[in-house]
C-alpha cells in the first residue's frame, strides 16, 4: 500500500507537532513536511508533491486564503484541506471557491481526520 503524502501548514508549532503526532500512527499516512511560514509553503508543496495539504487559513498575516488559492494553481495540485477552530459558512464558502476539497474542525477525532483524508483522495 502506498502512503499518502501529507504537508501540514498551520502557524502554531503545538498543532502541526500535534497533528504530526495524530497522523504519523495511521499505516496509510507519511507527513511529508509542515511549516508555519507562509513564504516558504508553495516552493515547498511545489518540490515535496504531497498527495494532501492540510492547512489552517485563519493566519495573523492574514494570508490564509491567498495561499490556498496559490496551492490551488499550481500545475498539479493536491487536494487541499481547511482544518480549522472557529468555522465560520463565510470562511467555509470562501475557502471552498479559493479550491479547498475539504473544510474540517481541528477537534476532529483521529481515525475520522484519517477517514475524510482517505475518502478526499478516492474523490480524484
Amino acid at each position: 500500500m502506498i502512503p499518502v503524502g501529507v504537508y501540514i501548514i498551520d502557524e502554531h508549532e503545538p498543532v502541526r507537532t500535534a497533528l504530526v503526532e495524530r497522523l504519523g500512527h495511521a499505516e496509510r499516512i507519511q507527513i511529508i513536511g509542515h511549516t508555519g511560514l507562509a513564504d516558504m509553503v508553495v516552493q515547498e508543496v511545489t518540490e515535496k508533491k504531497p498527495d494532501i495539504v492540510l492547512l489552517e487559513v485563519k493566519r495573523s498575516d492574514g494570508m490564509g486564503l491567498e495561499l490556498l488559492r496559490q496551492l490551488a494553481a499550481l500545475a498539479s495540485p493536491p487536494k487541499l484541506v481547511v482544518l480549522t477552530s472557529y468555522p465560520s459558512s463565510w470562511e467555509k464558502d470562501a475557502a471552498s471557491r479559493a479550491g479547498a476539497a475539504s473544510y474540517l474542525l481541528k477537534d476532529i477525532e483521529s481515525e475520522d481526520l484519517i477517514e475524510n483524508l482517505s475518502l478526499i483522495l478516492e474523490k480524484k
